[in-house]
């Protein structure tokens, strides 16, 4: 028997009632904003990009669906930083990353209220961008790890593995706020390496070839690569530099990986997977102020016997063996 069409309605209108979720669709769960400040180039900080994602995946963020990120490059032009993260607040984003100190700087400078994870940065006590890494003040937390140390150490290890040099650059840029406390840090560690310590200033990769001319006229024989991220997007070109004018050279792990005598440092995109954590913890409602911030406890020594054996010198065995990787 055919059914009436306003007994049909009715009866719609009461499963509409007793059972609302057949009808209504459910609302859709909000999608986070992630704000990204770059310091340096959307290419040379591709590997980290994707260690970020690969972090955010494994918690069950997805970029559309879930989540957006909006990425501002500064291109090594910190005078830009400002700029860019004020365009970050103003797309109203729901957190801030950061790469370095300069970029964390701004941030911090430009908000107090938006939290900031930091993937990476400098001694954040020494710059000066909190106090406590136990409790962070205000909206700042993430993984920092004591640079001026680690430059230090890098000293060391070149001279353990290339006993010749006597005369020792820092490849360093003037404007990276980070390398106000690696200067002095490095400059007390070659006083009992007996060691002769330098300064070769560069901004980004335009001055390059101007500094590794200045340290071959004044007869360096190692350069250490500091931490900037105009540097680390240029490994490959600093490398092939360092090898050019037959330096010894130590850096960052990656640095080695590119063609760099000596690697020593932490797991950067090891890091930035991490920030993943903390970005995930801001988003279901933790305070940055109640994430401690985390320091890696692992370092990590790479040799490239290949540079090596370009340079013409000889590895002792003994410091293969201590080496968590060697590059043929």
């Amino acid at each position: 028997m055919n059914m009436k069409r306003r007994h049909f309605i009715k009866l719609v209108g009461g499963m509409a009632m007793a059972c609302p979720f057949v009808l209504h669709a459910q609302p859709l769960a909000r999608v986070a904003r992630i704000g990204f400040l770059g310091s340096a180039s959307a290419s040379g900080s591709a590997k980290s990009v994707e260690a970020l994602r690969t972090g955010l995946r494994d918690l069950g963020y997805v970029e559309g669906k879930n989540i957006v990120i909006e990425f501002r490059w500064a291109e090594g032009r910190y005078d830009r930083l400002s700029a860019l993260v004020t365009d970050l607040i103003r797309l109203k984003v729901d957190l801030i990353v950061t790469h370095g100190t300069p970029g964390t700087r701004a941030a911090k400078k430009a908000t107090s209220t938006i939290p900031i994870v930091m993937a990476i940065s400098g001694d954040a006590i020494a710059t000066g961008l909190v106090t406590s890494l136990a409790r962070p003040e205000a909206n700042v937390t993430g993984s920092t790890f004591f640079i001026p140390q680690l430059n230090a150490k890098r000293l060391e290890l070149v001279k353990e593995v290339c006993p010749y040099v006597a005369r020792v650059a820092a490849l360093s840029n003037p404007n990276n706020p980070v390398s106000k406390p690696i200067i002095p840090a490095m400059q007390a560690a070659a006083t009992p390496l007996k060691l002769d310590f330098d300064i070769a200033e560069a901004q980004g990769p335009g001055e390059f070839d101007r500094a590794f001319a200045s340290m071959a006229k004044r007869g360096v024989d190692a350069v250490v690569i500091t931490e900037d991220g105009e540097f680390a997007a240029s490994f490959g070109a600093i490398a092939a530099l360092a090898l050019a004018n037959k330096l010894a050279s130590i850096g960052a792990q990656e640095y080695a990986k590119a063609g760099g005598l000596i690697g020593y440092g932490v797991d950067l995109l090891g890091l930035y997977r991490r920030a993943a954590y903390f970005i995930d913890k801001i988003l279901k409602g933790s305070r940055p102020a109640d994430l401690p911030i985390e320091q890696p406890t692992r370092f990590e020594l790479v040799i490239n016997i290949k540079t090596a054996k370009t340079l013409g010198l000889e590895i002792a065995p003994a410091m293969l063996a201590r080496a968590d990787e060697a590059i043929e």
